[in-house]
């Protein structure tokens, strides 16, 4: 059995990440959707908050599974038996941070796989922190996010005021 590892921030999780997810399937017999956790990093959603989105918007395939990790990569998926790391590329610059990352990955773990798979057009160019930013100035993000997702970060960006 070949599994694989997605893992990411997750925050949030946009219609690239759903399409990654799609275009994985057909590859592994089961993808762990893993939401990495960094105290030093300042999030818009709690882990727990990104877990329960994901639980809702990811396709409804008992191969796909979602969890929480911290620390490396390899070090979950030696732990886990996980074969494969699947890393998203958007771009030239995505390349060479994941190509970078990838190979830092082999010399830590040589019998886990790196595996680079494209994102469709219409979300070449998505990022989540592009999505917030959009959100924050009341754009519309509809065709790059899940409604529920949508609502619930235009729900933590932009609360309504309170009434009086």
């Amino acid at each position: 059995m070949v599994s694989a590892l997605y893992p990411g921030s997750f925050d949030p999780v946009t219609c690239g990440h759903l399409d990654l997810v799609e275009r994985a399937l057909p590859l592994f017999d089961h993808l762990t959707v893993a939401i990495a956790v960094n105290s030093n990093k300042e999030s818009t959603f709690t882990a727990d908050e990104r877990v329960q989105m994901l639980q809702e918007v990811l396709p409804k395939d008992r191969r796909v599974s979602v969890i929480t990790f911290r620390g490396l990569v390899v070090d979950f998926c030696r732990a886990k038996g996980i074969g494969a790391i699947l890393r998203g590329v958007r771009t030239v610059s995505d390349f060479e941070y994941e190509y970078q990352m990838a190979l830092t990955n082999r010399h830590l773990a040589p019998a886990i796989e790196t595996v680079f798979v494209m994102p469709s057009v219409q979300y070449s160019y998505v990022s989540s922190s592009l999505i917030r930013e959009v959100v924050r100035n009341g754009g519309d993000v509809s065709s790059f996010l899940p409604p529920p997702v949508e609502r619930r970060l235009r729900e933590r960006l932009c609360p309504a005021p309170p009434t009086s």
